[in-house]
């Protein structure tokens, strides 16, 4: 497989449950929430404060928890905020590589920009077009916590909203999310085996991360990870 220097390919445990035959998935981490780039303070996820979930973050979950792991996250990070035009071009450079690679095994290419981020990379326009726009033919998709991203008319683009309890202005968001086209990810202290949550269909999001074949209109269960198996904040729900 190709060496990329931004992408990583089978290293996530769930996206490893659908990187079979038909689809594989390449993961951009970087450090989430607020880093200091050359004196300057960037937040790479606009609503972790709100909806309460910086202790509970996914970050650490899996091989993120490796004091190695997050510091090759943050350089990517600081190379983003320094030098955003060069970086784009890394990226670009990356996801053509990997799409060749798939392409020569009838494999569909998938991509998640936001591995343990939220940036809007809708409204990253390097060349005039954004990511989406330059690889069409490429499956991207995230999970997000800014309910009124407007990404619904890109095809190839999928986004999942991260519902949090921890905050009632936050969780009042949920249809909000829902009426931009958006699934919801409900993260529970248990495996949750219901057929629906406050009256919406759930479907299992722990048998693999392929979030952009789940039924619209969902609520995605997921198990709680990392330190977030002790989180009594409200982002994890109790069953």
């Amino acid at each position: 497989m190709s060496n990329y220097k931004l992408l990583g390919v089978g290293t996530n445990a769930k996206t490893i449950k659908g990187d079979g035959s038909e689809y594989l998935t390449a993961i951009l981490y970087m450090t989430p929430w607020k880093v200091m780039v050359e004196g300057k303070a960037f937040n790479s996820c606009p609503m972790a404060e709100q909806a309460n979930c910086i202790d509970a973050c996914l970050y650490t979950a899996g091989r993120g928890a490796f004091n190695n792991v997050q510091a090759a996250r943050m350089r990517k990070t600081e190379w983003f905020y320094r030098d955003k035009t060069g970086f784009m071009r890394q990226l670009i450079d990356d996801i053509q590589k990997f799409k060749t690679y798939c392409e020569k095994r009838d494999i569909q290419p998938c991509v998640r920009l936001n591995g343990t981020t939220d940036i809007r990379w809708e409204n990253i326009r390097p060349y005039g077009l954004n990511i989406f726009e330059m690889f069409r033919s490429v499956q991207f998709y995230d999970y997000t916590k800014i309910s009124n991203r407007k990404t619904k008319h890109i095809p190839n683009y999928h986004l999942t909203w991260s519902y949090s309890g921890a905050n009632v202005q936050y969780a009042d968001k949920l249809q909000d999310a829902l009426d931009n086209g958006m699934n919801a990810a409900v993260v529970f202290r248990k495996e949750y085996k219901l057929p629906e949550w406050r009256g919406i269909n759930v479907t299992d999001g722990d048998k693999d991360d392929l979030r952009f074949l789940d039924p619209n209109n969902s609520i995605v269960a997921l198990y709680a990870k990392g330190k977030a198996k002790r989180d009594t904040t409200g982002f994890v729900v109790d069953i």
